[in-house]
């Protein structure tokens, strides 16, 4: 196998200074409603970055929830290995990656747990079978096997009150804040175009990197 020989030739778009908006967030809204037109499975895949309070970074993919001018919020398990991290190192980024658009986009800033009734009414939208999942589901920590976890689930359709279950406090919602924003456009000649947003002061500072 020769990796090295693996490459591609980027010619599905263009990215022009005068023709981004001056809010990267509604950059994203366009960018992110036409992977969702162009049929891109799990467009809202995100990856998604932390790290230890000295630096040590692990990385992962989420799903994006919602987003607007407060921020991008995905839903997880606070006790995860990403909670610990944010929680002593409240920095992050995402990546979203769309190969079919030949785009990506990196968001930096700080990251905040959303509010609990914003926490608890998106679990009540999730199916049963991810809300039991919540509760019998000891995220990032190690379980003797597969049979372990699929026990607890089964015990716990069994035994618990399923019509209303209530969101566990070990479980909710991180915002991140963004202060940064890349958005990526492939290009031919490996010319891409990158266009950077950082935020000083409240406003948007828009710049173009050098590919």
């Amino acid at each position: 196998m020769d990796i090295k020989a693996l490459r591609n030739e980027y010619k599905k778009g263009k990215l022009k200074d005068d023709s981004v908006y001056e809010n990267p967030v509604k950059q994203f809204e366009k960018w992110f409603e036409q992977a969702l037109s162009s049929e891109i499975q799990d467009a809202n895949a995100m990856s998604f970055a932390t790290a230890t309070i000295d630096g040590k970074p692990s990385v992962r993919t989420v799903l994006l929830k919602e987003f607007d001018e407060n921020g991008f919020v995905f839903f997880t398990n606070y006790g995860s290995r990403k909670g610990k991290e944010i929680a002593d190192n409240p920095i992050g980024a995402i990546l979203f990656f769309w190969k079919e658009l030949e785009r990506q986009v990196r968001i930096e800033g700080k990251i905040e747990k959303t509010s609990s009734g914003e926490s608890d009414a998106y679990f009540d939208s999730r199916t049963l079978e991810s809300r039991i999942s919540a509760f019998v589901s000891p995220q990032s920590q190690a379980i003797p096997d597969r049979k372990y976890l699929e026990d607890r689930w089964s015990g716990y359709i069994k035994s618990a009150d399923t019509v209303g279950i209530s969101r566990p406090e070990n479980w909710g919602g991180y915002r991140l804040l963004p202060d940064r924003f890349e958005f990526w456009q492939g290009r031919a000649n490996r010319l891409h175009d990158r266009i950077l947003y950082i935020k000083s002061n409240g406003t948007w500072n828009i710049s173009r990197l050098a590919p």
